[in-house]
């Protein structure tokens, strides 16, 4: 039954508050933001830190291409070693920068101890919590919505909060289940905290034309909007957290917390969740250091100023090579670079607790978002020339794209300095023509090349090792862990983990990078949050190419024709598809604790985690229980 509102398009369903409009002003990349908000002068400090993080980078990564360059052309350079000298500088400045992004992330909280210091504000606000939802799970939606006004409702009453679950879902069935799990939340809900549900007839825009729609006949009526994801989970105090900053600093049109992952039950999603507990808390913090007012929106977990956003955030669609207009598909990167454009700030919070997400439980599926991002992620190099971008909104989008980019790049260079050790291993001669009685020992060139490597591979492990150290300091951690040891042999599993995946997930990523620039759209669908493996057919038919690379790279390493260093990259490839099982393998509690990859927050789990299992428990089972009729929810 389609809902009128006020001669607004009608929709499937709709349980909604009286109308606010707020417009959303047309947006031009090739011209100048419309209206500009006047932000307050920067500190001139703050260049410190990002000359911090960035100089050191570009330093080190000229002294070790100029290095690698001299090594390699010695006797002069051909055309297939001046392209991999060009590939070790593309690629190591970033694994430079991400160095030096931890290395000011721990001077930052080195010397300002009192970051995260909270200030409360005095005007009140009004705030939507707003859930863009499609065809999800609706046990686990609303179940994660009870626990979260439940507890939004324990603290204090400062902000005024509503609730507005976005439902574009147009699976019948899951349709059926989300009108009633709304009826059960609106009963239960608490007394102060409205809780509001509508369903579109079309996914027009997908999220972007969802969250559109709210602001265009909502919005007015709220000074913020916290935009969720399906499976975003934030404590109370979290988001209470989020509407101070946003209220104490009125520059700011964008505030985003730092979510930490949970809910995962497989090897792989365990390492996801284990590398940003222990590793991503400090990257993020050298993050926030750099970026400051021009820091980026991951699209959820995050608050918004609702007229900032209407006012500079409506995303023109992308033309096409072919002429074709396009929806911007990673609108967070390019909605943020909007704000800044506009003279607001965006922020990282990266200090802030309480703010989770989920992640893929499988290699597959963790394959599968990743080609989601790549083609929206590379869509970011068309806008990197738009008019009054900041220098860092730029850096932003090019990184973003660079993160895939630098799959094949790493791949083409591991491919071609295989090939090159091989040849300058053929090449050594021990005496010369010329003069036959005096040998001609061999340079140190093959020590300089390994040198070079074992650089490159330090470098990776860096920001993992500072993470883990850090981390560990805390006696709690420690404590959690039964010990030093104990966290040692966890972070060694991990990265022991991560090196076996890290050449498959290397080919994927480059599969996604050629689909992605062949035109290859991949579909959206909801991300397979559950413990689900593959069938052994399914798999082979996902990783053939990691096999057949790995197949031809140990015959050519038997053969003599590709440098035998490559062979622990070789194994991995050819045992992608094993290694793939074993990724959905579930670490249950028999095992011993170095192997389970626990984090700090599932070994002292969080009342928000704890109260969210229990809500969605019993949605389900309440879901299971409820009579099959239409409910009778209509337009307020």
């Amino acid at each position: 039954m389609a809902v009128p509102m006020d001669g607004v398009t009608p929709y499937c369903r709709a349980f909604m508050p009286a109308r606010a409009p707020l417009p959303m002003v047309k947006q031009d990349y090739r011209s100048p933001a419309p209206h500009r908000h006047k932000m307050a002068r920067q500190k001139d400090t703050d260049d410190l830190w990002r000359v911090a993080a960035f100089a050191p980078a570009l330093i080190l990564s000229a002294v070790f291409s100029i290095g690698i360059a001299r090594w390699m052309f010695q006797g002069g350079a051909t055309a297939l070693e001046v392209t991999v000298v060009a590939l070790v500088a593309l690629t190591f400045v970033w694994v430079s920068l991400s160095v030096s992004t931890v290395a000011i992330g721990l001077l930052r909280r080195a010397i300002q101890t009192n970051v995260a210091q909270r200030h409360g504000h005095v005007i009140p606000q009004s705030i939507a919590v707003v859930m863009p939802v499609f065809n999800e799970d609706p046990a686990a939606v609303f179940g994660n919505a009870a626990a979260m006004l439940d507890d939004l409702n324990r603290g204090p009453q400062r902000d005024r909060f509503t609730l507005f679950i976005l439902s574009d879902s147009n699976d019948p069935t899951v349709t059926e289940l989300e009108d009633h799990a709304f009826e059960i939340l609106r009963q239960r809900a608490p007394a102060n905290i409205a809780v509001h549900y509508r369903r579109r007839g079309q996914n027009t825009d997908k999220k972007v034309g969802n969250l559109t729609d709210w602001i265009e006949n909502w919005g007015a009526g709220y000074d913020a909007f916290i935009i969720l994801d399906a499976d975003s989970l934030m404590s109370g105090a979290a988001m209470r957290e989020l509407a101070s900053a946003l209220a104490n600093d009125p520059d700011a049109g964008l505030v985003q917390s730092i979510p930490k992952l949970i809910g995962a039950e497989t090897l792989f999603g365990r390492m996801q969740q284990f590398s940003n507990a222990v590793y991503g808390w400090l990257l993020a913090e050298g993050l926030s250091t750099w970026s400051q007012r021009e820091s980026n929106y991951w699209g959820h977990n995050a608050i918004v100023r609702t007229r900032a956003f209407a006012s500079s955030a409506h995303l023109p669609r992308l033309r096409s090579w072919r002429g074709r207009e396009k929806l911007v598909l990673s609108h967070d990167f390019v909605e943020a670079a909007m704000l800044r454009r506009s003279g607001w700030s965006v922020r990282f919070l990266p200090q802030s607790g309480g703010s989770y997400e989920e992640t893929p439980q499988t290699l597959i599926d963790y394959a599968l978002r990743d080609r989601r991002w790549c083609q929206g992620n590379l869509q970011h190099l068309r806008l990197l020339g738009a008019q009054g971008f900041h220098p860092l909104s730029r850096f932003h989008m090019l990184q973003g794209a660079v993160a895939f980019l630098l799959s094949p790049a790493w791949l083409a260079l591991i491919l071609i300095w295989a090939w090159l050790g091989t040849q300058s291993e053929a090449a050594v001669v021990y005496f010369s023509a010329t003069n036959p009685l005096y040998p001609v020992w061999p340079t140190l060139g093959s020590v300089d090349g390994t040198a070079f490597l074992a650089i490159i591979f330090t470098m990776l492990l860096l920001p993992k090792a500072a993470g883990a150290v850090a981390l560990a300091m805390h006696d709690r951690t420690r404590r959690d862990y039964g010990g030093w040891a104990s966290f040692a042999m966890t972070t060694g599993f991990e990265i022991i983990c991560a090196i076996l995946f890290a050449p498959i997930l290397m080919v994927q990523q480059s599969i996604a990078v050629g689909r992605a620039l062949l035109g290859h759209s991949s579909t959206w669908i909801p991300q397979n949050r559950v413990v689900k493996g593959h069938t052994w057919s399914e798999l082979l038919r996902f990783h053939w190419i990691e096999t057949l690379l790995g197949i031809v790279a140990v015959l050519g390493i038997g053969l003599g024709a590709i440098s035998p260093w490559l062979l622990p990259i070789a194994v991995s490839l050819v045992f992608a598809v094993p290694l793939s099982k074993l990724s959905a393998l579930p670490l249950g509690r028999a095992l011993p604790l170095p192997f389970r990859l626990e984090t700090p927050q599932s070994l002292r789990e969080p009342r928000i985690l704890r109260q969210a299992r229990s809500e969605r428990a019993q949605m389900l089972r309440r879901l299971k229980d409820a009579p099959q009729r239409p409910l009778a929810i209509a337009a307020e």
